[in-house]
């Protein structure tokens, strides 16, 4: 009894690469551990937790409908040409206007930006109220303030100079810039290709598309992928490219201890599993299998009770998962891996029991080899 109590006491001082199994359970059982939550991991909660990480799409938050009506906006400059049947009363010393009858008369009257009241002005029709409108509507408007002074007038407006509908790129492109808009409708991704792509790889990147005081985000490639995702742009949008090298932490008895990158769309226990080596098969416990995260509070109903957070309002929370229970190969596939996420594998007992056997005999064989040759 005396030697299996040594035995134990020894296998307690060892070095170890972190917490056992049991010492990361009896956490939970701590009056100084209820700050953390301990998880134990199946498909409910792999389904809950995969349920608040649904993507919201581009396609749903800003809509997949081209806006047919393109305005004119305050800072637009802007080229009115007027046509008079004659006798011209009004316009008739204008130029011949290409390609009408060589009755009509013709007068293209300077390029003028609409004011910041949304102003312009236009002879014998006075200062107009054209911000918000489109040309044709403006062309409608212009002719109905000139009847009963001109002679059948006609006009047509053409917008020269766009400064009001624009997007800004900027971020990780080649060249941030402010495209403008027209009224074929740009989309996402050809903001993206007139700034000159990203300049990170795609499948790290994150398109972030702001209107108004709203902000929506999505990864990159989803983006090509799904070609409803390309929504058409609105004036005022701002598409920023965000180059996210998202990692967690794998330690223990991995294949590998280091910080694993992954792709902005996200990867699963199983991957994360796969791309850290695997468990140890000489040392690994798989009943020991951890993910230390900071969760938001209100990610599931906590086991520990009153649930404490951290100065930030996050609580701390380690998942358990049991890789001897066969269902559990299901589970990872479905459990997502969080930026920043740690994993960790224990030691199995076993294996700290040879370490201390391993250390035992390195000490003792050399005694004996002493006393013998003594002895001899």
């Amino acid at each position: 009894m005396s030697l299996a109590a040594a035995l134990l006491a020894g296998c307690s001082q060892m070095p170890t690469i972190g917490p056992s199994r049991n010492e990361v359970s009896e956490v939970a059982d701590k009056q100084v551990g209820q700050a953390i939550q301990i998880v134990d991991v199946d498909d409910g909660i792999a389904r809950r937790l995969q349920a608040q990480r649904k993507q919201r799409l581009f396609s749903d938050s800003l809509g997949s409908a081209v806006n047919p009506a393109f305005g004119i906006g305050t800072g637009d400059a802007i080229e009115i040409n007027l046509w008079e049947a004659p006798p011209a009363a009004l316009f008739g010393s204008g130029l011949e206007a290409t390609g009408a009858p060589s009755s009509a008369r013709a007068v293209t009257l300077p390029a003028q930006v609409v004011d910041h009241q949304g102003f312009i002005s236009v002879p014998f029709a006075g200062r107009i109220h054209a911000a918000g409108m489109t040309p044709m509507a403006l062309e409608d408007l212009i002719v109905q303030r000139l009847k009963g002074k001109a002679n059948q007038p006609e006009a047509m407006v053409r917008v020269v100079q766009n400064t009001s509908s624009k997007v800004t790129v900027v971020g990780e492109v080649a060249n941030s810039l402010r495209m403008p808009l027209t009224a074929s409708g740009e989309r996402l991704l050809d903001a993206l290709a007139a700034a000159g792509g990203v300049r990170q790889p795609i499948n790290k990147m994150t398109l972030q598309v702001t209107r108004g005081s709203d902000f929506y985000s999505m990864p990159l490639d989803l983006v090509i992928r799904d070609p409803k995702q390309n929504v058409p742009l609105r004036a005022g949008d701002v598409v920023t490219a965000i180059f996210q090298p998202l990692s967690f932490t794998a330690l223990g008895s991995t294949g590998k201890n280091d910080e694993v990158n992954f792709e902005a769309q996200g990867i699963t226990l199983a991957q994360a599993l796969a791309r850290s080596g695997g468990l140890l098969d000489s040392r690994s416990d798989p009943q020991g299998v951890f993910i230390f995260r900071m969760e938001q509070p209100k990610a599931l109903d906590w086991p520990n009770q009153p649930v404490a957070t951290t100065p930030d309002g996050l609580v701390p929370v380690v998942y358990r998962i049991d890789l001897k229970n066969p269902s559990s190969f299901f589970v990872m596939q479905t459990f997502a891996i969080n930026n920043k996420d740690v994993l960790f594998i224990s030691n199995a007992p076993s294996a700290e029991l040879q370490k201390f056997l391993n250390m035992v005999f390195s000490v003792v064989y050399p005694v004996m080899n002493v006393v013998r040759f003594t002895q001899q």
